[in-house]
């Protein structure tokens, strides 16, 4: 059973995995440092907002499958599904995205390791060295979570640890070394710029959503479990403002555009040293682990409640004899990580936004069922219970409608077509055969 700051740290290293390293300097390039942090900030309001329904109804439901139990009881079996369909589409995607961002991680600390080219995608090599060492690392994650919970709380914490180190690291040099000339411009591509930051920020907050997924394998009453959710988004939101801040405090505009890793050649530059942009990338090494830890727990939850309802195969609600883990569906995600590094870095983008799609759509379904729970249980018990939820809950709605419009093909941030709309829409044909194919069995569950 995990306890309050294990809780905190598995939600937190969740939030924050290796995009905080690989990312920023494109976020800036194209946000410009005021776009980006508004970006967050923005993103961030929204998905505390979402925050605040997800606490109350983890308080009132602690139960395994999170989502899909809240959707399921306020808007019934066929909302219930899109929602968690959407959510584990959310979650694959970031563990298939981390088995190709450790192998780039490794790259940049060790070049001589592109060894043997494969073949290209869309010109990125894809050599012998960098599938190794996805499909290793994927088939160790895999094991961790295989073998138990308390196992992978215990590899959350201390590589959570590391990371925050890193990122002070990174924070103290942009205090004492950082130039302020460099945060201009703030926007040099207007809101088109920093919409293209925002597209991305739910993917880079979903995470939190791993505690309710997991309520019933913590030791926490009720109410502690949504104060610790709404901790680890404000905590995980204003990390990646600072470090935005301080990437590019540490790197002129010149610079950031030349950059291999901007947040690790920051940290160099802000040190005058080559070991403080090792140290950031053994940060973000970390982050890719615990990102992919945490989301290995919440997927293979999320096929479990699928499964206990009937709309997945038995197979992924059998719980392991002595391990106690929801197997099938860990192994599941672990082959899926083996076979993303053979497409190289070139879907690391797309995975984030399709990713991040999906996520709002979740975030959308969960928010409508707090409002209906409020009107149609007003009674039930709600041991972290948000003041004014009417107006939080329509907030939270009408934030997730605006997320969600600036994916689509008339805005300047929309999905790129065929890639990631092919993600996206080849998800929803999925999800679509197997509720044709499985939902009078789940009825009848």
């Amino acid at each position: 059973m995990l306890k309050g700051r294990e809780v905190l740290l598995l939600s937190f290293g969740a939030m924050i995995g290796w995009s905080w390293v690989l990312m920023t300097g494109y976020w800036i390039e194209n946000g410009g440092t005021a776009g980006t942090v508004f970006a967050f900030a923005i993103g961030g309001v929204a998905v505390l907002l979402i925050g605040l329904t997800y606490s109350e109804l983890a308080s009132a439901m602690p139960y395994a499958g999170g989502e899909h139990v809240y959707t399921h009881r306020a808007l019934g079996l066929g909302a219930s599904f899109v929602c968690t369909w959407a959510l584990l589409m959310a979650y694959a995607t970031v563990c298939v995205f981390e088995s190709v961002a450790l192998p780039t991680a490794l790259v940049y600390l060790f070049p001589d390791i592109r060894i043997g080219t494969l073949w290209h995608v869309l010109d990125e090599p894809v050599d012998t060295g960098f599938v190794l060492i996805g499909v290793g690392g994927a088939i160790v994650m895999t094991t961790v979570n295989y073998v138990g919970i308390r196992t992978a709380s215990i590899v959350q914490t201390v590589i959570t640890l590391v990371i925050l180190a890193a990122g002070l690291l990174l924070f103290a040099g942009a205090a004492i070394h950082g130039d302020a000339t460099n945060l201009v411009p703030a926007m040099p591509n207007g809101v088109g710029g920093m919409l293209v930051v925002l597209i991305m920020v739910p993917a880079m907050l979903v995470g939190f959503d791993v505690i309710p997924q997991s309520a019933e394998e913590i030791d926490l009453p009720p109410r502690r479990i949504g104060i610790l959710i709404m901790v680890s988004v404000a905590m995980a939101v204003a990390w990646y403002g600072l470090i935005s801040l301080s990437v590019a405090a540490g790197l002129d505009a010149d610079a950031r555009g030349s950059a291999q890793m901007a947040t690790a050649d920051a940290a160099s530059s802000l040190w005058q040293h080559s070991w403080a942009g090792t140290f950031l990338v053994l940060g973000g090494i970390g982050g890719i682990l615990t990102s992919w830890n945490a989301f290995i727990i919440g997927g293979s939850r999320v096929m479990l409640a699928l499964a206990e309802a009937g709309l997945l195969p038995d197979a992924f609600a059998r719980i392991h004899p002595r391990y106690k883990t929801p197997y099938v569906g860990i192994l599941a995600l672990g082959i899926a990580a083996c076979v993303s590094p053979l497409f190289g870095r070139t879907i690391l983008v797309w995975l984030i936004n399709a990713g991040s799609f999906a996520v709002v759509v979740a975030y959308l379904m969960v928010a409508i069922a707090f409002l209906a729970l409020r009107r149609n249980a007003p009674d039930m018990a709600r041991p972290f219970r948000v003041a004014r939820g009417e107006w939080v809950g329509g907030l939270a709605v009408a934030m997730s409608i605006g997320l969600l419009l600036v994916y689509l093909p008339f805005s300047p941030s929309a999905l790129l077509w065929p890639q990631e709309w092919l993600l996206v829409l080849g998800w929803a044909l999925l999800g679509g055969w197997v509720w044709t194919t499985r939902r009078a069995g789940a009825v009848n569950h």
